[in-house]
């Protein structure tokens, strides 16, 4: 199991970045979620198989259609009792 918190920088809020998200998210059966932060960036924390949340990494750096991705920031996080994946607000 690994749990990783990502930030990503540009063009990632007002073009469906968190719907595309936790689609993404719900299609490899990842769990976590994901925010719009104050300062223009997203915020997410995916865990679950190792393989699954580098897909989510690679997928992240791309983004949704209309998005336009600057720069992808990790950081490890410790693994939560999650279930679900979700937007949060």
């Amino acid at each position: 199991m690994v749990c990783k918190r990502i930030r990503v920088f540009g063009k990632v809020q007002g073009v469906f970045y968190r719907a595309s998200t936790k689609t993404m998210a719900d299609d490899l059966k990842l769990v976590g979620w994901v925010r719009n932060e104050p300062d223009g960036t997203v915020m997410l924390e995916v865990q679950g198989e190792a393989e699954k949340v580098k897909k989510m990494i690679q997928w992240c750096k791309e983004g949704p259609t209309y998005s336009r991705v600057d720069d992808v920031l990790l950081e490890d996080t410790e693994p939560q009792p999650r279930t679900t994946f979700e937007i949060v607000y």
